[in-house]
């Protein structure tokens, strides 16, 4: 068993998820799956929910986050923890990059 994981930026690459949505894994580990996504503007994330913890920062851009019927608009610099088998959804409304941190692992992202 690795005791650690180092991936370069230059690893991987962005694999679509659904129209204007991207995704890119940076790392992961036992526990942990931490992501990369690109959205493009008036692009939309459905509302679903997952059995993963889902911890976010927005890096650049803005979108309205939809999380247990409460909108929230987010810009850049802003951060977010949904804990499993939260209902959640996204529109975006500029151009958006951001990470995310899953727990447990999520093996369909793999």
């Amino acid at each position: 068993m690795e005791k650690y994981k180092i991936m370069s930026q230059s690893e991987g690459n962005f694999v679509p998820m659904l129209e204007g949505v991207r995704r890119k894994n940076l790392v992961y580990g036992d526990k942990t799956l931490l992501c990369k996504f690109e959205l493009d503007c008036g692009a939309d994330l459905p509302l679903h929910s997952h059995p993963y913890e889902q911890t976010g920062y927005l890096l650049a851009g803005k979108m309205v986050f939809s999380i247990d019927g409460n909108e929230h608009k987010m810009e850049a610099g802003d951060s977010w923890c949904i804990k499993a088998d939260v209902e959640h959804g996204v529109k975006v409304i500029e151009d958006v990059t951001l990470v995310e941190l899953f727990s447990p692992v999520r093996e369909d992202f793999l």
